[in-house]
């Protein structure tokens, strides 16, 4: 009875492609994440020596610039529609109230309009945010 030996494969898998690969990806995330920049609104908040520190992040903020333009969670909305907007974003997981960031030479008859329009969305609570002075 002949035997034949056991062959061996030295197959060697070759990683070279896939780390070429995942470091094109890394660059891309690099490149791109560094083009995203985030929009800023210049307002002053009200000052107010009460205020408490902001605990998490379960609300819904709404924007009144001093010029009176509404942003909802960072998006352009109009006082037309704030409700549906507010109605929808309050749907959100783990969105359950209102914060107003309101400028402090803001129209005080808006601010009273986004209570009552977040009062009609289903808002759980609304806070004014302040800065303490």
């Amino acid at each position: 009875m002949g035997c034949e030996p056991r062959r061996h494969s030295n197959v060697v898998l070759n990683l070279t492609p896939l780390i070429d690969i995942v470091f094109l990806l890394l660059v891309f995330f690099m490149l791109t994440a560094h083009f995203i920049e985030e929009e800023r609104i210049d307002i002053q908040l009200p000052q107010a020596s009460s205020s408490d520190p902001l605990e998490n992040d379960q609300h819904v903020t709404v924007v009144l610039t001093p010029d009176g333009q509404l942003l909802v969670d960072g998006n352009k909305t109009s006082l037309n529609e704030l409700t549906e907007v507010l109605r929808g974003a309050l749907h959100a997981p783990g969105k359950q109230y209102v914060r107003l960031k309101g400028d402090r030479q803001a129209n005080f008859g808006k601010a009273v309009q986004i209570i009552d329009a977040a009062r009609l969305a289903g808002a759980d609570a609304l806070d004014i945010q302040t800065e303490k002075p």
